[in-house]
């Protein structure tokens, strides 16, 4: 990495693709790899408060937030502190910075033995399902790495909740951390539309797989994959059998990419609850299914 290489990484979230956030080389190759517009940021990853507070400036808010949710899959946008250290590049030109503590041990024993920030955006090609499992980060950007870690299955399986503080406190990703817990520590969010730029995956059809998703479906059509959901869900893609929006979203990227293997007409996916959690696998979705600008 200190040479500017590639490195798959673990993460309790999903796979990404590392690289020293300091070097815009090491960064366009990230781009390069993926395939990802120039203008949408990438986050930094640190491996505690310490290092973030190196790169960024942290209001009490902020500190509240990291000190109830870090190592863990929150991603924080805040003003930036060293530009240096997280590059122009890295931040799409921005004068703002978003920055997380990733909870997974592996991710966490390279940022400390790093000793510096690294961007890692998720391992798939730019707008395709997130990989989840050591197999998928490998086969979607593999071949741009110089090196691969294998964590094993993701735990979280769904990309960080982002949140601005810049203003009034803002989500502009929903995640694993919900809008509630957020609320609990920071008070109400506003709407993202002020600092929308400033988050990944906020792109109009993202985490999309090749075939064309059905959302809300009853049931699949004929040569439609099946993303079931709940106790009545048939096939062998039921994101959760129980019920649980936890199961369901560890399991979402996997089983996207599952069924587009198959080559479907479309992949038809049942209701999922907007509570909870449940608001991080609509988005994702949603923009898999081309519907959020």
């Amino acid at each position: 990495m200190r040479a500017g290489g590639l490195v798959l990484m673990p993460t309790e979230t999903v796979y990404g693709l590392a690289a020293d956030a300091a070097k815009a080389r090491a960064v366009a190759k990230v781009y390069e790899a993926k395939g990802r517009p120039s203008f949408n940021p990438l986050i930094a990853h640190v491996a505690d408060l310490a290092m973030g507070r190196r790169i960024a400036r942290f209001d009490t808010r902020a500190l509240a937030l990291a000190e109830r949710f870090w190592p863990g899959p929150l991603t924080l946008v805040l003003p930036a502190a060293d530009t240096d250290a997280v590059c122009d590049l890295a931040r799409a030109g921005l004068d703002t910075v978003a920055v997380r503590a990733p909870a997974h041990p592996i991710a966490h024993a390279l940022l400390q033995a790093f000793g510096g920030p690294l961007v890692a955006p998720s391992a798939n090609r730019s707008g395709r399902p997130s990989p989840t499992t050591f197999e998928d980060a490998v086969e979607e950007t593999g071949e741009a790495a110089a090196a691969a870690l294998d964590g094993g299955p993701c735990r979280v399986g769904l990309e960080s909740t982002v949140v601005a503080l810049l203003d009034a406190p803002r989500l502009l990703r929903p995640g694993a951390v919900t809008r509630a817990e957020i609320e609990a520590v920071v008070g109400p969010l506003s709407e993202a539309e002020a600092d929308a730029k400033r988050s990944p995956g906020r792109l109009a059809r993202h985490y999309a797989p090749n075939a064309p998703v059905r959302l809300e479906a009853a049931a699949p059509r004929p040569g439609e994959a099946w993303l079931s959901f709940g106790p009545q869900g048939q096939g062998p893609w039921n994101l959760s059998p129980t019920g649980d929006l936890a199961e369901a979203a560890a399991n979402l990227f996997a089983y996207l990419r599952a069924a587009d293997r198959t080559r479907p007409a479309a992949i038809a996916v049942a209701p999922i609850p907007e509570t909870g959690l449940g608001e991080a696998i609509n988005d994702r979705l949603r923009r898999a299914a081309g519907f959020v600008g």
